[in-house]
């Protein structure tokens, strides 16, 4: 195999790829060629030691088993299809930013390398996921989005979950005209800013992105158009909140596209074994909890955030007609009091970096 330095570009290299298999040695050349991008290459992290810090980004192959100490984590983990969920639980122990699946995720990967060289985006993704079914994390999101707009900032609240039923029925926004998730889905390629903004519905002084809100079977959103969008979210909107679904595929295309992830759950023994089990799918990213609780009835969050794994950011009130007002899409209405300001305002202090 040629010395990697004989890859290199003057100057800093573009992408770097660790691996010692062929097969994936080939799958990353092609598509690296595709993407009109520059390679260098390393058999293992020894190797690409005097290369790693200098390379635009660092993809690692799945047979690679130890990283470089004192090196940032690498951009991408690459594997190939019949490796299953071990690609996954490999990039959160290496702290892999992202997992690329070849060679069905080969599209994907080109348009991420030819963004990862773009002038780096502004904005902040907060992935808000229940740790159990019928946690809350819907509900949080948008109040999460509602505060973020009522502080001044441009925010889009993008719904994760397929088979959720719609995110704007919960804000009564489904008569609102605007892009609709199954309008992207042949997405690809860089999508702009500002025609995205134009595009997208607004509600509670917030632009959102939804599931419509019917009966039909979703369809089924391309990983890479997923990624189009992200970017052009960051791009256009200060703060970007998620809602992902708890179904592996929603994990998978969402969650990994989060910059901080806060998990939702009640103030439950069995809630918090669920939520344990869900963490190990979140990718390496600062993650948090945030506990639902009810009125008048105590319990111990340090004892729940030592079962799950995480430190608690908030505490999420119980509003007494939470429920209804979600049937009725009445959720902003309850996001104006006190009770549930003081809430986000810790999450979002979390979320964002001091934002705004």
């Amino acid at each position: 195999m040629p010395n990697p330095g004989s890859w290199l570009p003057e100057g800093a290299a573009e992408t770097l790829l660790v691996t010692g298999s062929e097969v994936l040695r080939g799958e990353v050349e092609r598509i690296v060629a595709a993407a009109g991008r520059q390679l260098s290459l390393a058999r293992d992290a020894a190797e690409a030691v005097p290369y790693w810090d200098s390379a635009g980004a660092v993809l690692v192959g799945s047979d690679v088993r130890e990283l470089p100490i004192r090196r940032r984590a690498p951009a991408v983990l690459v594997g190939l299809s019949g490796e299953g969920d071990r690609l996954w639980q490999l990039a959160a122990a290496m702290g892999a930013e992202r997992v690329a699946v070849l060679p069905e995720g080969g599209p994907w990967l080109a348009e991420y390398l030819s963004r990862s060289h773009a002038p780096e985006p502004g904005g902040h993704v907060l992935g808000v996921v229940g740790g159990c079914g019928g946690a809350g994390a819907t509900t949080a999101a948008i109040w999460l989005a509602q505060a973020a707009a009522g502080l001044g900032a441009r925010v889009l609240l993008i719904d994760g979950d397929p088979w959720g039923g719609g995110l704007e029925l919960a804000l009564a926004a489904e008569e609102e005209p605007g892009l609709r998730w199954p309008d992207l889905a042949e997405a690809s390629g860089s999508i702009d800013p500002d025609q995205l903004h134009e595009a997208l519905p607004e509600a509670g002084g917030f632009s959102f992105l939804s599931w419509p809100g019917n009966r039909e079977r979703p369809q089924a959103i391309d990983a890479a158009a997923v990624a189009g969008v992200l970017d052009a979210a960051r791009r256009c909107y200060e703060l970007v909140v998620l809602d992902i679904g708890r179904g592996r595929e929603a994990l998978r295309t969402f969650a990994w596209e989060c910059d901080r992830v806060v998990v939702v759950l009640p103030a439950q023994l069995r809630a918090a074994v669920a939520s344990a089990r869900l963490v190990p799918e979140l990718p390496p990213v600062e993650t948090a909890l945030v506990i639902r609780t009810k009125p008048g009835v105590a319990f111990d969050y340090q004892l729940i955030s030592q079962a799950v794994g995480l430190p608690v950011q908030g505490i999420m009130p119980e509003v007494r007609g939470t429920a209804a007002a979600t049937e009725l899409g009445r959720l902003l209405d309850a996001g104006g009091r006190r009770s549930v300001q003081r809430f986000t305002e810790g999450v979002l202090a979390f979320g964002t970096d001091g934002f705004p």
